[in-house]
């Protein structure tokens, strides 16, 4: 956001939203929310800020495809973990 978009006024009645009630607001072009929407939903851990120092060809690699490159490394992370997970669950049920 630049900084000459902060001193723009806005031109909403903010007083009037205020004083709207739940029934005063018109749903009508919201679609309601239906048993398959939470069915389709997937659990989304929570984010941890970490300090985490890596090579710089690594880093340059990731970023080279631009904006995201933290997403990309958490995503190359997680797929990793989840296939070790895999591999010692199969592993547990081989030698029981």
């Amino acid at each position: 956001m630049k900084k000459q978009d902060l001193k723009k006024q806005s031109k909403t009645d903010w007083a009037r939203i205020d004083a709207m009630t739940d029934e005063d607001i018109d749903y009508a072009d919201i679609p309601e929310l239906g048993d398959d929407l939470f069915e389709q939903a997937t659990f989304v851990p929570a984010k941890q800020l970490v300090t985490i120092r890596l090579d710089a060809d690594v880093v340059a690699w990731l970023k080279r495809n631009g904006r995201g490159y933290q997403t990309r490394t958490n995503k190359i992370l997680r797929t990793v973990m989840e296939s070790q997970e895999k591999s010692a669950k199969k592993r547990a049920s081989v030698t029981r």
